[in-house]
Parts: C-alpha cells; structure tokens; sequence
C-alpha cells in the first residue's frame, strides 16, 4: 500500500475520543438497522450512512469527511430527485459534489499536526451579518425559480438549497459559525423529509439521517466553540 496513503489513514484514525467514535457507529448503525427493517432501498441507506459518516468526521475535523461526503452527494441527490424535491438535487449534484474536492484540498492545507484535525476559528461580526443576508436573499429569489418548476415545496426547499450553499462556503473557510447555519437547515430539512414520508415514500433512511444531523450539528457546534475557546487561551488563534 502506498506511504501516503497508509500516513492519511493513520491520521484519519488518530485522536477520535472513546465517545466520539461511539457516536459514529452507534448513529450509523441504529440508521442502518431501522431502514433495513422499514424497508428502505439500498441507496437510501448508503446515502444516510455515509452522510452521517460526513458530518461526524466534518465536525472532527477529519479529511475523509468529505470522502463520505462525495458518496452521499451523488445517492442524496438521486434520491432527492426522485422525491421531486429539484432544490435538493442541484444543490447536491452540481454544488456538494464538486466543493467535496475543494473542501478536501483546503483542509489538507491547515491541519494540525498535533491534533491531526482542521484548525478552527470564528467569523467577524461583519461577516456573520453578510451571511445573513445572503441566506435571505437567495432563499427568496430561489424560491421564485423553484415555484415556477413545480417544486413540492419551493421556498422551503429554497431555504435549505440557499443556507446549504452558505453554510458549505463558511464549513470550507473553517469557521465555527458553520453548524449554527447547519442546525437551522437540519430542523427544516426534517420537516420537508417528514412530509415527504408522509406522503407516502419510503425515505425513512434520509428523515432518520437529518435527524442525526441535526443531533450531531449541536454536539459539533459546542465542540468547535469549546475548542476555539481553549485555544485563545492557550494563544494559539
């Protein structure tokens, strides 16, 4: 096997705490073994897996995080089409795909060697403000174009589509204020799932997995603050 391959594994694998690594298995696996008994296809339950995969090891501050992540793109946004949610499948199909690539060569420039994860830091008031505005202005002009495509759900779905498109940016740049914005996206996105469900599909996989999200989201966010703290004591950012 390859050195560097063999080193980036080494790495992936090193400094996950005993709880962390709980919570990567358990939340996979409880996701996996509900699907399976409630009958969801195949690519439904890789597409959750390997999402929640992303967002544990995007919040540890791990490159295969976005490993995980091209795989989910690519079932989430077949699934996504087939549940005539178009928002959901351009944004995974032609936006997460390709920033899958961007996020894995930027976090490989400011890894930590001591921890082996990405470093992480705040945003400015002046930046949080602009993505603030941002999120609301694509929401609605979005929303518009959705409405006349015939989207289920069109300025809903805008929402996620638009503060996704943000919240990717701000995931990439290393900045904490991330998983507030994913928090808000997860909570919408299982009320769009939830009504989907409702309808009559079968994506128990995917409500299940934004649902982790969302639990996971807020683990994260107080782990990236607790860290970001410490840090500034220590002088470090």
């Amino acid at each position: 096997m390859n050195v560097d391959i063999i080193k980036f594994i080494k790495n992936e694998v090193s400094g996950w705490k005993l709880s962390e690594a709980l919570w990567l298995f358990l939340s996979c696996g409880i996701i996996c073994a509900l699907s399976i008994y409630l009958g969801d296809s195949i690519v439904g339950i890789v597409s959750a897996v390997t999402g929640v995969a992303y967002v544990v090891c995007n919040g540890k501050g791990k490159l295969c995080a976005y490993i995980f992540g091209a795989v989910n793109c690519v079932l989430y946004s077949i699934i996504s089409c087939k549940a005539q949610l178009y928002g959901e499948t351009m944004l995974n199909a032609l936006y997460y795909l390709p920033m899958q690539f961007v996020g894995f060569f930027v976090w490989s420039k400011h890894m930590n060697d001591e921890t082996k994860e990405v470093e992480k830091h705040h945003m400015k008031n002046k930046g949080r403000i602009v993505t603030v505005l941002s999120i609301c202005a694509l929401t609605f002009l979005y929303g518009l174009l959705l409405l006349r495509l015939g989207d289920k759900m069109p300025f809903i779905d805008s929402f996620t589509t638009s503060a996704s498109v943000v919240a990717m940016i701000v995931t990439i740049k290393m900045y904490s204020e991330q998983w507030w914005i994913w928090t808000a996206v997860n909570s919408v996105s299982i009320y769009m799932w939830w009504c989907d469900f409702k309808s009559g599909s079968d994506n128990m996989a995917t409500l299940l997995m934004w649902v982790v999200y969302l639990a996971t989201g807020i683990i994260m966010l107080y782990k990236w603050e607790k860290e970001i703290k410490q840090n500034r004591k220590r002088g470090t950012i």
